[in-house]
This record gives C-alpha cells, structure tokens and sequence, in this order.
C-alpha cells in the first residue's frame, strides 16, 4: 500500500524528528535525496551531469533551500547551476552553499502593480530577459518556488515562471509537490507547474496521487527522511499495489461451489441497450462469481444467451413483470410487479447498466435497494437515484460508482467542479449517502462512507478506458467481487485495479506490444473484458 498523509500529520511529524536530530538534518537529507534524483536524470541524457544547464526556480521557505543544496551539489559535479530568485528572498543557508559551488543568481523583474499578479490577467508581466533565457536554455529545472503549505493558485511571478518551465524543452523536476497544486486534495486553483518527475520527501502527499495534481507531478520519487515512525495516526488516502491486491482476490477452494463462490443478481440491460448487459454479464462471469442471474429485457436476453450461456437470465415482459418461462410460479409474472425474490437466491446486487429511466425502472431499483443485501448502483441506476434520493441511505453496504457528470447530479454540483476536486467531492457523497463512493476517471477516487477509513486511489486507469461500455465492465466485475464477500471498498478498490490492468494489457497487446512493437493501440470496452483474465493472472 502507498500511504499518504496531509500536511499537517506531516508537520506533527516532522515537528518530533526535528526535535530528535542537529538542526538542519532533514533538509540535507531532503536536498541529498533530490541531487540523486536529478542527477540520475542527467546522466540519462546526452550530455551526463558535466556541463550540463541546471535552473532552480527558488522560493523563499524551506522548499527554496531544499532546491538550492541540492543544487550545489550538482554544481560540485561540474554542473553551471543559476538559481532565480522568484520570491522576495533565497533561503539564506541555501543560497551561500550554492554560491560556494560556483552556481549563479538572476532575479526577476518586480512587479508593478496588483494586475501584475493576477492570474486571470495574461500578458501583464514579464519576469526579464535573463529568467526568459535561462529557463529556456536549460537542461534541467528544480522547482523550488512552493512546497506543500503553499494555497490556491499562482500569482506572479511565480505564475510565469510556471508557464515557462511548462514551454521548456527541459526536464521539470518538483521539490516535494509541484508548484500551485494543493498538497491535501490535489486541487489546482490556477496556473502550476508540471512537472516530469517530483521527489517528494518522508511520505508521499494525497495531492500527488489524485487528479488534477497526479497530473501534474509525473512520476513521484519518495526519499526517506526518516518521518515514518514519528506519523502516529492512520493515512488520509492509500493506493492498493499489485500485492494488496493479490491478498483480496477471492479464490476458490476444496469444498468451493457455484453457491459459495457468490451468486450476482444483476439488474441490467434493457430493449435499446443490449450491450450494457452483455458487457456487465460477462464482466461478472470473468470476475469470479459462481453465478450470475441476469434480470432484462428480451431482446438483451437474447444477446446474452448467445455469448454467456452459463448466465441463469430472467426476461422482464413489457408490463414490468417476469417472463422467464422457468416452470415454477414466480411472483413477477400475470402483471404483478417484479421483485427481487424471483430470480432466486444471490449475495449481491448490482443495478444500473443499462437497465433504463422509466418507473418501472426506478421501482426495481427501490425493490433491490429494499434488500438486506450488498448492492452496487451504476449508471441509470445513478439516475434514478438523483430523483429518489430518499432510497439512500440504507442499512445494507452499498457501492456507488458514477463518473464525474453522475456525481455532480447526485449532489448538485457542477462536473467540472467535480474534477477538479475529486477527493472532497468522493467524500461528501460517501458521507451524504452512507455509501462508499468510487468516483471514475483519470485517477479512481473510493471513498469508504464512514469517513474514517483511508481514502482508496487507483493508479492501474489509463485513458484508453476513456470510451463507451467500460463502465459496464467494472460494475461487473464489482458486483461478483461483492457477491464472493469482499466489502464494497475492497470490492471497488480491487475491480478498480484489475479493470486498469486489464486495459493496460489490452492496449498493448492491440498494438503489437506481445510481438515486439512498443506503444498502445485504441481498445474497447470489449477487449477490456476479454483482458480481464490476463489482469487476475498478472496479480
């Protein structure tokens, strides 16, 4: 598990190693850490760290001087080191060790005035012709400028500087946290840095593995500065890895039937959207479920039956009642409305894909939502749920999983809104509706609904996922993780994981990646599918 921790676990932390060690110890090994980082970066390149052009963008806090030792010691190997002075001031100690190395200063022109800072003013100010030239002549440029105490967005000339460490041909290298990203949400306020790769130090910070700020950090290197034993309280958010993974996938065993395994009830599919049920059906099959029992419409019947015969499938007639044709009496058929006992024994519920807006729909939904049992609402189901909110929340656990536009109708937000705030928006809804909460997208987002627990991040999702059906797939693959026992954060933490892997593979093997040819090629929601058992194997 990647663990991280908001600032101020990581204050209190740093706060008791710093009473503990002589004064200036964690910067030095904060500042040794990052010239290992950079210099590995340089001798990756061309040229090798001799000779090569190192700018600091330097602040005037602790993150400013963590910049500028480690630069020093890059110029000590032959590197021409000029630190620009983006703030007011340089960190004293910071600055004199640079100097004694060879490195150079350049300021920036001041500002004029308070529209020289605006962000929303572009055009107004210009930091000089040597900050220009030496940003643009780079190598290599350590963002030193804010660390992670650092609010809201960018304001000049930190906001040049940014966009013009962005406009560089040179490797951008973040001290602790990109410049103008909120170290506890990830939110980005404005203009940022973005950075290639951020060596941030003691533990990784929540803004680094969560969209926008993820995207704005590129590979994250952790150095040790020894914080670990002195963060006494529990992470804000964890990003499972492959082994914590491997742990939760429910496996068989000798005494295992299709019963034990876990039966999924799946509510799903509907006349026009035929796919959706396949999809889901297959995603459940692939997900490990002993059974799946599918409640739809005829015509996604149909389709099902085609390609997933093992799926036990109840066909809803155009009242809204059973039409299965089993030859025992159900209590959904002549008319009466359907109910979740007609279709059998199951341990989980998943309801949405698919499955349609109308009444008919919405009392099915309420039918399942009734039970005592796990259920997992996805898509229409969602739907359905910002005109009925009162049908949560429930006893029973419960699993949601909208994108970005499906939480925003939830709890009236706007979905750009949501985006850029992902973790806050999660956790208000796990909290709101007594759910756990897996907001899709760039980075998955699982917040457990009692508020207490870490919340869970996904790093395996690749934009390929980004098409239609996907979805689907990992409300299926959920719901038989629910259906087998898996509570519903370890249920969406784990399909989340497998869903990225198997897009992942399946990306690369549409492209020739299995034949010796690097790249990803375009996929589907359908090649995800079929990936997902190359995905379990990998874990």
């Amino acid at each position: 598990m990647r663990d991280a921790y908001q600032v101020a676990k990581v204050r209190a932390a740093e706060a008791a190693l710093i009473a503990l060690v002589p004064d200036g110890t964690l910067m030095q090994r904060a500042a040794a850490g990052l010239a290992s980082v950079c210099a590995s970066l340089l001798r990756a390149s061309p040229g090798g760290v001799y000779g090569s052009r190192v700018v600091v963008l330097a602040g005037t806090g602790d993150n400013g001087g963590d910049a500028l030792y480690a630069a020093a010691l890059l110029a000590r190997r032959g590197a021409a080191v000029i630190a620009i002075q983006a703030g007011p001031r340089m960190h004293a100690g910071g600055a004199a060790r640079l100097a004694a190395a060879g490195g150079r200063f350049a300021g920036v022109v001041p500002v004029r005035g308070p529209d020289d800072t605006r962000p929303d003013v572009s055009g107004r100010y210009d930091p000089g012709h040597d900050a220009r030239h030496a940003i643009g002549h780079a190598d290599l440029i350590i963002d030193g400028m804010l660390g992670i105490g650092g609010k809201g967005g960018l304001r000049d000339p930190y906001a040049t500087l940014a966009q013009l460490a962005v406009n560089s041909t040179a490797t951008t290298v973040a001290v602790d946290l990109p410049s103008g990203i909120d170290a506890d949400t990830g939110a980005v306020d404005g203009p940022a840095v973005r950075a290639d790769v951020t060596v941030t130090f003691g533990v990784v910070k929540p803004g680094l593995l969560i969209d926008p700020g993820a995207r704005h950090a590129g590979v994250v290197e952790l150095v040790d500065i020894g914080l670990r034993p002195h963060l006494l309280e529990a992470p804000d958010v964890s990003a499972p890895q492959r082994g914590d993974i491997s742990a939760l996938v429910p496996r068989p065993g000798p005494e295992s039937d299709k019963y034990r395994r876990g039966v999924l009830g799946l509510l799903a599919g509907s006349s026009r959207f035929t796919g959706a049920a396949l999809l889901a059906a297959g995603a459940a099959v692939h997900g490990g479920a002993g059974m799946v029992r599918l409640v739809t419409a005829p015509a996604a019947a149909a389709a099902v039956r085609h390609v997933w015969p093992e799926v036990v499938i109840t066909e809803l007639g155009t009242d809204g009642g059973d039409r299965s044709g089993e030859e025992r009496d159900l209590p959904g058929t002549g008319g009466q409305p359907w109910s979740p006992g007609d279709v059998g024994r199951v341990q989980a519920w998943v309801a949405g894909p698919g499955m349609g807006v109308t009444q008919d729909a919405a009392q099915r939904l309420a039918a399942v939502l009734g039970t005592g049992l796990p259920v997992l609402v996805d898509a229409d189901g969602l739907s359905l749920l910002a005109k009925r909110r009162d049908l949560l929340p429930r006893p029973a656990p419960t699993l949601l999983t909208p994108h970005a536009g499906e939480l925003g109708r939830l709890l009236g937000a706007e979905p750009d809104d949501v985006e850029e705030r992902r973790l806050e928006h999660a956790r208000r809804a796990a909290t709101m509706f007594g759910a756990c909460v897996l907001l899709k997208g760039s980075t998955t987002v699982i917040a457990p609904p009692d508020g207490t627990d870490p919340v869970l991040v996904n790093t395996t999702g690749t934009s390929w996922l980004a098409t239609a059906g996907t979805g689907d797939v990992l409300s299926g693959l959920a719901g038989a993780l629910l259906a087998q026992g898996l509570l519903p954060p370890q249920a969406a933490a784990t399909a989340a994981y497998l869903h990225g892997l198997a897009a992942r593979l399946a990306a690369a093997d549409a492209s020739g990646v299995t034949h010796g040819r690097a790249g990803a090629a375009p996929i589907g929601a359908s090649d995800v599918l079929r990936a997902l058992p190359m995905a379990f194997r990998a874990v």
